[in-house]
């Protein structure tokens, strides 16, 4: 395709990626290189030059974790999955406030750590928006979801039995107390 065209000259089908010139540059929070604006289908984030790691703010990651259409451009877009060689545990500052990130594993199931700034947005090593899409896309946010209810569901079961529990032992020690009160008023 030609710099600039909005449309493939052979299918006629929209760019799927394209570079807003007019955006402001973004420091990248694990090289330090420069994070270039980028348009892949209707999301918009930011890509390193040099190590390939994407900013998403957060707002985009959102609508990007619950639109099937901007998921199938970043999997076309982004077709390898990149590596998953285990790195060295790095806190890295947020991209917009430059406060250090959490490190989050995504939908607290699909093994894929990325960095994240609640107000401002997501740091994503090269791949990993792959992998999280894949996840996504698997039913992995849904796995997620019903692991997080059994969870609750289970601590609730566990307060109830320490509640009974509870008061069972009150119950006994309220018995003792009152029968040793008795024995002592009759004698025995």
């Amino acid at each position: 395709m030609f710099d600039g065209a909005k449309f493939c000259p052979a299918c006629g089908t929209e760019r799927a990626r394209s570079v807003d010139p007019a955006a402001a540059a973004l420091t990248c929070p694990a090289c330090k290189g420069t994070m270039a604006p980028l348009r892949v289908g209707t999301t918009d984030l930011f890509e390193c030059g040099s190590c390939d790691g994407l900013w998403v703010d957060a707002a985009t990651f959102e609508h990007l974790c619950t639109n099937a259409d901007d998921q199938a451009a970043v999997l076309h877009q982004f077709s390898t999955p990149g590596s998953e060689k285990p790195a060295p545990v790095r806190y890295r500052k947020c991209a917009r406030c430059t406060q250090l990130m959490n490190r989050v594993n995504f939908g607290r199931l699909s093994g894929v750590i990325v960095d994240a700034c609640r107000g401002h947005g997501t740091y994503l090593d090269a791949g990993e928006l792959h992998r999280i899409v894949a996840f996504i896309q698997s039913g992995g946010l849904d796995r997620a979801r019903a692991a997080q209810l059994e969870e609750l569901k289970e601590r609730e079961r566990r307060a109830v039995d320490a509640e009974r529990r509870a008061a069972r032992e009150r119950g006994r020690s309220e018995a003792h107390s009152s029968s040793v009160s008795w024995s002592f008023l009759i004698g025995g």
